[in-house]
C-alpha cells in the first residue's frame, strides 16, 4: 500500500513538471513571438532637418497605412544611444533623415518619395542616388563676357559627359537660358557679428539685390536685416545668462559663449541661409 501510494505521488509529481515546463515554454515562445512582431524599421529624423519635414508627413503615412515604422527623434538621448548602436552594428554613417531596418541593415540615407519608402518597408534593397564626379562648373555671371562664357561651355559639356549617369543633366542652352546673377552675393555676417558689421553687411546686400533686381525670389533685405537683429539681442542675454566659474579664470565662459553662440546661429538662422542657399543655388551660384 505504501508503495502504490509513493508511486502514485512521483507520478503527481512528474506530471506538475511537465506543466511547468510547458508552461514555461509557452512563455518562452510567447515572448520570442512578442520580440519578433516588435518593429525593428527605424527612422531617425531631427526637427532642424528640413529634408525631414518633407519625409515625416510620408511617413506617417505608411504607419497610418499599418506598416511598423518607428519614428525616433534625435532630440532624445535614448534615440541617439539606439542610433549610435546600429551605425556600429552595421558600420554604417548617416546623417536625417535615416531609415534602417535594424534587423537586417538595410538601410536609405536621405529623403526619398513615398514608393521607394514603402519598398524598404518590404525588404528591398534601395541603392543610393548617384553622385555626380565633381561640382558642376558655375554658370558665367549675367553680362559676362563672350570668351568667359564659351569657356564654361566647354567646362560645362567635359562635366556632363563624365556624369552622363546622372538623371536630368540640363543642356548649356537650359541653364544660360536661366536668370544669372551679376555678381556673387555678400555672405552673411558671422555669428559674433556687431550691429555696425550686420548694418554693413545690409549696405553691400541692398546694393547686390538692387543690381539684380532682374533675378526673381531675391530675398528683402529688411525681413534678414530683422533676423540678424533677433539674434545679436539673443546673443547678448546669453551671455548675461551665462554662469561664471572664477576657478578657470573666465576661460569656461568664453568657451561656453562661442558655443551657446554658435547653437544660437545654427537654430535662429538655419531657415535664413537654407533660404539664401537656395537662391544661391538656383541661380548656379
Amino acid at each position: 500500500m505504501s508503495k502504490a501510494k509513493d508511486k502514485t505521488k512521483i507520478e503527481e509529481v512528474k506530471e506538475v513538471k511537465e506543466v511547468k515546463v510547458d508552461e514555461s515554454t509557452e512563455s518562452k515562445e510567447s515572448k520570442k513571438s512578442e520580440e519578433s512582431n516588435e518593429s525593428q524599421l527605424y527612422y531617425f529624423y531631427s526637427e532642424g532637418c528640413g529634408w525631414c519635414k518633407r519625409a515625416n508627413p510620408i511617413v506617417d503615412e505608411l504607419i497610418e497605412e499599418g506598416h511598423p515604422i518607428l519614428k525616433l527623434d534625435l532630440a532624445d538621448g535614448d534615440n541617439r544611444k539606439l542610433q549610435e548602436e546600429v551605425k556600429k552594428e552595421y558600420n554604417k554613417q548617416c546623417g536625417t533623415p535615416w531609415f534602417i531596418d535594424a534587423s537586417t541593415g538595410n538601410e536609405i540615407c536621405g529623403f526619398r518619395e513615398k514608393d521607394l519608402i514603402l519598398k524598404w518597408v518590404k525588404g528591398e534593397e534601395i541603392p543610393a542616388p548617384p553622385r555626380p564626379k565633381g561640382p558642376m562648373p558655375k554658370p558665367p555671371f549675367h553680362e559676362a563676357s563672350q570668351k568667359e562664357v564659351n569657356q564654361w561651355k566647354k567646362d560645362y559639356e567635359k562635366w556632363s559627359e563624365d556624369n552622363k549617369h546622372l538623371p536630368k543633366i540640363q543642356t548649356v542652352d537650359e541653364i544660360l537660358a536661366r536668370p544669372r546673377p551679376k555678381s556673387d552675393p555678400p555672405r552673411p555676417p558671422a555669428p559674433n557679428a556687431n550691429e555696425q558689421q550686420v548694418d554693413d553687411w545690409g549696405m553691400e546686400y541692398k546694393k547686390w539685390a538692387d543690381e539684380n533686381s532682374h533675378l526673381p525670389n531675391v530675398f528683402p533685405v529688411e525681413k534678414m536685416m530683422e533676423r540678424f537683429k533677433q539674434r545679436q539681442t539673443q546673443m547678448q542675454q546669453q551671455q548675461v545668462q551665462q554662469p561664471v566659474n572664477p576657478n578657470m579664470e573666465g576661460q569656461q565662459v568664453v568657451n561656453s559663449n562661442k558655443a551657446g553662440s554658435k547653437l544660437t546661429f545654427d537654430q535662429r538662422l538655419s531657415s535664413l541661409e537654407n533660404k539664401l542657399d537656395k537662391i544661391i543655388n538656383a541661380l548656379g551660384v
